[in-house]
């Protein structure tokens, strides 16, 4: 090495010194990049990662064991988003079904701009047997592995084949990490041999590194232009998305809007942008949103889109911003974002963006009967609010959204709660009032079933000294309660509370509006008929989660629920409250959806109730319209 230092180590041994001394910096605070590595060892990465986790100790890289792929990857997405994407971690495991159990997890990072590093074994770089055990044969290339499935869920891929290719490729990866515009998830695929393998390593390769992570600052003329369009505007609407939180932008948003008075509705990742309480806080927008923030953006001029990627379920299917003359106005870091829907752009960070526009706007503010309007609609929908969280008998079984009732009159202002699929999310920003910017947590860019748990302990990791609670249904909860077993082991007291409804109670409705009748959505023994419509399944989850090594507490009704969630939170151990909510087609209780989301209902059928929802469907499409 050109007579410079070096040290003689494994590909492995050496990958895992150089992720120790790897460290993001932005505001002058330093966080370390990679904290631990989850792991479950086979024989693609026991000799290899393995082997050099045992060596380096847990000084040099924490181990953590998990139980399922999937989950560990689901548990390193929620330390980083708990960490504002400034510390993350790292998830191995062998080749063949362990490294493509990574791919849906991998797809949830990277939907959600979430850093995650996956270092996947790999067949033979130098192929002494071809096949080895779990290798896919590809017969018209010889040089693809299971593993090349992560490449379109990615945001960088690299295979490293020899021992000095570690080093480009180990750089590249921390980049696109730290990088707050293409951060997502990041694999390392190591052929089982090369992680072996000894090399003569430049010491500058395990020096400290520190990676900026940048708040680009925003053009003087697009700010400039932004501020017109604010001026001009007679009833602008702010949508706050999940970069408010990534940059912690909050308190900036709240200066703007102090000075402004824009009303401000969020995404499902924007939620908590502003406290509920705020005045000028309208609640969840879109499919899932609120009376009043729905109404507002119907009839805005001007949307002002910070740190959102517009989903379908923020834009109702492209029917919510119904004004003719409605224009939009993106804050955002990456360009791909900021440019969509036509907008006016300011391409930054969304804290400088923010700072720069109330700047750019002192002296401006909105109409005070423009703010009398939305204040008078958000007092409304807190009346709706606790309609949903009221229960006239304590003695009775609790609807879905008197258990959020229930755990809102318990939780503090510090405490994280977790969500990510099933009628949960709609009833969650429809209704939950957050009090601080990391209370609501919810994985709905993927809406992955399974996420609640496994994302609560990488919460807690994070966060040693905050309440965590995971909220799951019973479908959720039975694609994936195994990071139970590694709650309990490591002594990671998250709340898990389980709501039992007998079915996918979410899908179940979606099915009943588009015609499908409920179809294969409920948890029950066939019928006569061979539908599943008999007796609800003999399932004891609460069993099932004591069995895990959980401590269970079984709530019946709305009195027992509350004094079982104030235990739960008092607890120093993995504790689940169970309870079983109102049946799968009267689950919620929650107000109606406020707006429409696009599910395509056949063209074609017999049945009425398919042939009534295909009428209903084109009515709403018909409002669908593209912003140019």
């Amino acid at each position: 090495m050109n007579g410079s230092a070096v040290r003689r180590l494994t590909v492995a041994q050496a990958l895992v010194e150089f992720l120790a001394h790897q460290y993001t910096e932005r505001d002058g605070r330093r966080h370390r990049l990679i904290n631990a590595t989850w792991g479950i060892f086979g024989h693609g990465n026991v000799a290899g990662l393995g082997q050099a986790l045992l060596e380096s100790g847990p000084d040099t890289m924490p181990y953590l064991q998990g139980r399922n792929e999937q989950a560990m990857v689901h548990a390193a997405v929620g330390y980083a988003r708990q960490n504002n994407r400034l510390a993350a971690q790292a998830v191995t495991t062998s080749i063949g079904p362990g490294a493509t159990n990574l791919v849906t997890g991998a797809a949830l990072a990277t939907v959600n701009r979430l850093p995650v590093l996956l270092l996947p074994g790999d067949i033979f770089a130098t192929r002494p047997a071809d096949p080895v055990l779990q290798q896919l044969e590809v017969p018209y290339a010889g040089d693809i592995s299971v593993n090349d499935a992560l490449r379109p869920v990615c945001r960088y891929f690299d295979r490293v084949m020899r021992p000095e290719a570690l080093i480009p490729a180990a750089l590249q990866a921390m980049r696109v990490l730290a990088d707050p515009a293409e951060t997502g998830a990041v694999t390392l695929a190591l052929p089982q041999d090369v992680q072996a393998e000894a090399f003569d390593w430049p010491e500058e390769f395990f020096a400290d590194r520190v990676w900026h992570v940048r708040r680009p600052a925003p053009e003087a003329a697009e700010v400039a232009a932004a501020a017109r369009a604010v001026r001009a505007a007679r009833r602008p609407l702010i949508v706050a998305g999940g970069g408010v939180h990534h940059s912690e932008a909050e308190d900036s948003l709240r200066a703007l809007v102090d000075a402004t008075g824009i009303p401000v509705a969020s995404t499902q990742a924007g939620k908590g942008s502003l406290r509920y309480d705020h005045p000028a806080d309208i609640g969840g927008i879109g499919h899932t949103g609120t009376a009043v923030a729905d109404d507002l953006a119907r009839t805005a001029d001007l949307v002002i889109g910070v740190g959102t990627r517009y989903s379908d379920f923020t834009t109702a299917s492209a029917t919510l911003f119904a004004d003719p003359a409605v224009r939009f106005l993106n804050l955002n870091i990456t360009p791909f974002d900021a440019h969509k829907l036509g907008a006016t752009t300011v391409v930054a960070d969304a804290r400088a963006a923010l700072e720069a526009l109330t700047a750019e706007l002192a002296g401006h503010r909105v109409d005070e009967t423009y703010e009398a309007e939305y204040r008078t609609g958000k007092t409304a929908w807190e009346r709706r609010v606790d309609a949903a969280y009221a229960a006239e008998d304590e003695t009775a079984r609790p609807s879905q959204t008197q258990v959020l009732g229930a755990l809102d009159a318990v939780v503090g202002d510090e405490d994280v709660v977790i969500n990510a699929a099933g009628s949960l999310p709609g009833d969650l920003h429809k209704l939950w009032r957050a009090r601080s910017p990391r209370q609501y947590h919810l994985e709905y860019g993927y809406s992955c079933m399974g996420y609640e748990i496994p994302g609560a302990i990488g919460v807690r990791l994070a966060a040693p000294a905050t309440p965590v609670w995971a909220l799951v249904g019973d479908g959720t909860y039975l694609m994936m309660p195994t990071e139970i077993v590694t709650a309990v082991q490591e002594g990671i007291n998250i709340n898990v509370v389980l709501l039992q409804n007998h079915g996918y109670a979410s899908i179940g409705g979606l099915s009943e509006t588009t015609g499908a009748e409920r179809f294969g959505t409920a948890y029950r023994f066939r019928a006569a008929d061979g539908q599943y419509t008999g007796d609800p399944l003999p399932v004891d989850l609460a069993a099932n989660a004591a069995s895990l090594g959980m401590d269970v507490l079984r709530a019946k009704s709305v009195g027992e629920l509350r004094a079982a969630l104030a235990e739960a939170r008092a607890s120093d151990r993995p504790t689940c409250v169970y309870v079983e909510t109102e049946t799968a087609d009267t689950v919620s209780g929650a107000p109606e959806a406020q707006a429409w989301w696009d599910v395509p209902v056949a063209q074609i059928a017999t049945r009425p109730a398919a042939v009534k929802a295909r009428e209903d469907y084109d009515r709403q499409a018909a409002a669908r319209r593209r912003h140019l």
